[in-house]
C-alpha cells in the first residue's frame, strides 16, 4: 500500500461514526477538477507513510473511533488492499471505502470477504462522456458493473458526483441518475476552485450556484432514493 496522507478524525465520513481517513497514492483518472493532486499527478515520495506506522496509530485510537474510511487516488488500485484491510478490521473498526469503480473484480472480493461495511463510489459523468471528463479511456463496462456489485451488495452505500457547468449539463446529470436508478443515495458535490487542482486552469472556472446545486438534485430525485447536496 502507498499511502499519502492521514486524518486523524473526521466527524462526516462515516455517517454516524467517528472514523480517520485514509489516503491512498496513485489514481487511473486524471479528473481536472480533482483536488487531491498530490495522490495523483503531484505525488511527494518523502510524504508516504508505512503502513506501519497507520496501524500503529489506530491501536493507539480504539478508544476514540468506530470506523476508518480508505480513499485515494484510487484504493483499488493496490493488490494488498484486501490484506491491509483485514488487519484493521482485526481491530475492530468499521471500513468505509471510497472508489471510482474501475475494479469491479476488487469490489466483488472486499464484499465477498467481508471485509467493507459501507461502499462509495463517484459518478464522473453521463457514460458517453465519461473518457472526457477523466482525461482516460475508460471501460464504462466496469462502471455499469460497479454500479451493479454496489446496488446488489445488501450494504450502506452512497454514489456521489463533483459537478461544474463547464463539465455538466441538465441532461447529462439527469443520465447520470438514470445510470443509478433506484439507488439508495445520491449526493451532488459543488466543485470547488481550491487552487491545487490536477489542471490549474480549472481554478478560473464557475460553480454552479446554490440554487442551480438544488434544482438539479430535485432533478435527480425523479431516479434516486434519496438525493442531497454537499
Amino acid at each position: 500500500m502507498l499511502i499519502g496522507g492521514l486524518q486523524k478524525t473526521s466527524l462526516l465520513d462515516y455517517p454516524q461514526k467517528v472514523s480517520a481517513i485514509i489516503f491512498t497514492i496513485s489514481c487511473n483518472f486524471r479528473c481536472p477538477f480533482c483536488y487531491n493532486s498530490n495522490l495523483v499527478t503531484k505525488i511527494n515520495k518523502g510524504d508516504i507513510l508505512p503502513p506501519a506506522d497507520i496501524f500503529e496509530f489506530l491501536k493507539r485510537r480504539k478508544k476514540v473511533l468506530d470506523a476508518v474510511v480508505i480513499t485515494g487516488g484510487e484504493p483499488t488500485r493496490h493488490a494488498d488492499l484486501p490484506e491491509f484491510i483485514r488487519k484493521i478490521k482485526e481491530m475492530g473498526f468499521l471500513v468505509k471505502l471510497d472508489t471510482n469503480g474501475t475494479n469491479p473484480s476488487m469490489l466483488k472480493k472486499l464484499i465477498q470477504d467481508k471485509l467493507v461495511d459501507y461502499l462509495a463510489m463517484d459518478i464522473k459523468g453521463p457514460l458517453p462522456k465519461y473518457s472526457k471528463i477523466v482525461n482516460v479511456t475508460v471501460s464504462t463496462k466496469k462502471i455499469r458493473e460497479s454500479i451493479k456489485i454496489i446496488m446488489h451488495s445488501n450494504l450502506p452505500y452512497e454514489f456521489r458526483s463533483t459537478i461544474l457547468p463547464a463539465l455538466h449539463s441538465r441532461s447529462d446529470l439527469e443520465k447520470m441518475a438514470k445510470l443509478i436508478k433506484g439507488a439508495k443515495k445520491y449526493y451532488l458535490q459543488k466543485f470547488q476552485a481550491t487552487g491545487d487542482l490536477n489542471n490549474q486552469d480549472f481554478n478560473n472556472y464557475k460553480s454552479f450556484t446554490d440554487q442551480e446545486m438544488h434544482d438539479l438534485c430535485d432533478l435527480a430525485k425523479n431516479y434516486v432514493e434519496k438525493c442531497g447536496v454537499r
